[in-house]
């Protein structure tokens, strides 16, 4: 699984409209930065109260990204 499709996956298990749920993959030259954007509404469901589940969403994809000897950074827009 990727790191997109792992981004995906666990932005649509929160959100009431899984189809707005995109994800961008922007190559840097030291990292990857992937933008998450979703719709308007879910926005807070994808933060969570104080960004914990935003936070959360950030350390798994670090570890993932630590396995494979990579560097990533998750916005959410």
């Amino acid at each position: 699984m990727s790191m997109k499709e792992l981004i995906e996956y666990m932005a649509k298990a929160l959100v009431d409209d899984p189809d707005s749920v995109h994800v961008e993959e922007i190559e840097g030259t030291s990292a990857t930065i992937y933008e998450l954007r979703v719709s308007p509404e879910d926005m807070g469901r994808v933060i969570g109260k104080q960004g914990r589940v935003a936070n959360a969403m950030r350390t798994l994809l670090r570890a993932a990204a630590a396995r494979q000897g990579r560097r990533v950074t998750l916005e959410i827009v």
